[in-house]
């Protein structure tokens, strides 16, 4: 393996976790400061997404009788995680609905792995049980301070597992852009199907619509067809783990761009989470 082989893996992954941290950005930017709502946030999206996707995998076909990519349940865990994650954060900071997003997802993926009996380290367990405690610290001080709103944090949550499920899904992918796209083109209809309990208080306007497809065209269809590259040759554990990075990213992404605080305690168990992650994907080394 050359050296530019060893690093393209990390900065793919790299990537992706900002593409996910841009993805919390632009969705609290976009409710809380633009005229637009959350069930038309998530159709935008998704059909932004959809669009770009379709038009990335145009070069990109599967041969004559490749098995067909993607699924409906896919695009279903996709549709539940993309809706719930909008409204969750009509109320919740970026970075606080990111640690929650992130930690549901690390536990389901976590407990993917072990129904895969895929071996876990106890080094690895253990960085594991430091993110989560660390985002357990988190938790305690943005509901003291009144930043977790039960039904926020629950519907936060949801998208959580709904975004394990669909990230447990994509390590069986073989072509993962033609993935991404069909399971993107399945959610789609589901969003503008949502929008009809909501028309009465659907509203938009252009900076709003802007931030929805910037949403879905590039953090949300790039992002998660490159993640869709990255998970097949990630262990579900390690996969897990990594992606306790994305509420750090989005929490200084919150106070740098959005103008969102983090109290002393929060730095320390964002500091925690970076431990328990750097812990968690450290390889082995060789036997003698």
């Amino acid at each position: 393996m050359t050296p530019a082989d060893a690093l393209r893996l990390p900065l793919l992954t790299a990537l992706t976790m900002l593409a996910f941290a841009a993805n919390s950005l632009l969705c609290r930017l976009a409710l809380r400061s633009t005229g637009i709502d959350a069930a038309s946030f998530t159709a935008v999206r998704l059909a932004s997404g959809a669009v770009v996707l379709w038009l990335l995998a145009r070069s990109a076909a599967p041969a004559p009788g490749a098995p067909r990519q993607g699924s409906w349940t896919s695009g279903a865990a996709l549709f539940a995680y993309a809706d719930a994650f909008s409204f969750a954060y009509t109320r919740l900071p970026a970075g606080v609905g990111a640690l929650l997003l992130f930690g549901t997802v690390q536990l389901t993926m976590f407990c993917g792995a072990l129904l895969a009996r895929e071996p876990v380290r106890a080094p690895q367990l253990g960085g594991v049980l430091l993110a989560l405690a660390g985002l357990a610290m988190l938790v305690r001080v943005a509901d003291t301070q009144g930043q977790a709103p039960p039904v926020a944090v629950l519907l936060m949550m949801a998208a959580g597992v709904a975004w394990g499920v669909y990230s447990l899904r994509g390590r069986r992918a073989t072509l993962p852009l033609l993935a991404t796209r069909d399971n993107f083109l399945r959610a789609a209809p589901m969003a503008l199907a949502l929008l009809l309990p909501f028309a009465a208080g659907l509203r938009a306007d252009v900076p709003g619509l802007a931030l929805a497809v910037a949403s879905g065209a590039i953090a949300s269809g790039l992002g998660y067809a490159l993640w869709y590259s990255v998970t097949p040759r990630l262990r579900s554990s390690s996969a897990a783990a990594v992606q306790l990075s994305v509420p750090v990213i989005a929490a200084v992404g919150g106070v740098l761009l959005l103008g969102e605080s983090l109290s002393p305690q929060q730095w320390l168990a964002a500091a925690v989470v970076l431990a328990g992650i750097a812990l968690a994907i450290r390889k082995p080394r060789p036997a003698a």
